[in-house]
């Protein structure tokens, strides 16, 4: 009787950790930054982001940037407008993939400016069945006209 208990007691454990385990199933690759001029006080974070249950990036931070916001690019009018989202939905099973010209992180009020070869700590906020986490990235700076969304720093 005892090991009943004590088995029903480890499986609620173990029940109640994997469905609190947000970040195991929200999944970021290719991060990556583009490298900035020495005046340039904004750029873009870059990465393909994955959710086998769905989930939305709400939110981004970094400890190079004063502010980050998640912004979506499109045509307005002949015009491309850049505005943020306050959230950017991730759907079961599908790549999204923000790339340049297309939704990014954008890194405002750089403290410095970034260059080819650096390492970047970026924190994305993540929202899925209403609990919100935080995952914490490391993105490779790319050189500053590097437009390519493939990830060539692994």
């Amino acid at each position: 009787m005892r090991h009943h208990v004590i088995a029903s007691l480890l499986a609620s454990l173990l029940a109640f950790g994997t469905g609190s385990a947000l970040a195991s199933d929200v999944k970021v690759e290719g991060a990556w930054v583009r490298g900035t001029t020495p005046s340039q006080k904004a750029t873009g974070a870059f990465m393909r982001l994955s959710s086998a249950q769905g989930a939305a990036l709400v939110g981004a931070s970094s400890p190079i940037a004063g502010k980050a916001e998640v912004h979506e690019m499109k045509m307005v009018a002949d015009n491309m407008k850049m505005n943020p989202v306050q959230k950017l939905a991730l759907p079961a099973g599908k790549t999204v993939e923000l790339k340049p010209g297309g939704h990014h992180v954008m890194l405002l009020d750089l403290k410095e400016p970034v260059k080819d070869g650096d390492i970047v700590k970026l924190t994305l906020e993540v929202e899925q069945g209403g609990k919100r986490e935080q995952i914490t990235v490391d993105a490779a700076v790319r050189p500053l006209g590097d437009m390519s969304t493939h990830e060539h720093m692994h």
